[in-house]
């Protein structure tokens, strides 16, 4: 019996597909696009005061005071390697439910601007090119062909590595402290 191999895999990309369809929210980081799965996110406020905090890594800006709550902040531009750019009116943060290892850390995602909420069918999703072992693309959950251009859908649960996670709370947990010493 003859196996269709296109078809095939035309139908696991289409399976694929639909576990990421679904609403996003959209925002800029420079001249690119990228997507967050809008489930993921808790609220999106503009820029506010962020306390530095030593001895964490580069793309941790700091932390806020969300309504008694502290929430680490995560440089976007600096996690993926851009350039910091300067705060303007549009720059906002983007508080998110991260899950790691049965864990909810709620983050800060420091953005440049914040776009549009879409609805991104499957057959307008693809999977994130590979460029090779060396580079680690898990973090993308796929690419949309939207709107004539392409968003990058993010898997913010793999944005931030599990030893990530695990500082930024360890982080968040000694502000809490400090806080309650006060």
């Amino acid at each position: 019996m003859p196996v269709n191999l296109e078809a095939n895999v035309e139908m696991q990309k289409s399976d694929k597909g639909k576990d990421r369809a679904g609403k996003y929210l959209t925002f800029k980081l420079g001249n690119e696009e990228y997507g967050i799965e809008i489930l993921k996110v808790r609220e999106i406020i503009g820029m506010m005061d962020i306390t530095y905090v030593p001895r964490t890594p580069d793309f941790v800006k700091g932390v806020i005071n969300l309504r008694g709550k502290v929430i680490p902040v995560i440089d976007l531009r600096k996690k993926f390697g851009l350039d910091e750019a300067e705060i303007t009116d549009e720059t906002c943060i983007i508080v998110v439910d991260v899950y790691r290892d049965d864990a909810l850390v709620q983050a800060g995602l420091l953005v440049d601007s914040v776009s549009e909420v879409l609805d991104v069918e499957d057959g307008d999703i693809e999977d994130a090119p590979s460029f090779g072992e060396e580079i680690d693309t898990s973090f993308i959950l796929g690419m949309a062909k939207v709107k004539g251009g392409i968003k990058i859908l993010l898997n913010i649960d793999k944005v931030l590595s599990t030893e990530e996670i695990t500082k930024i709370s360890a982080i968040k947990e000694r502000m809490e402290s400090d806080e309650k010493e006060k």
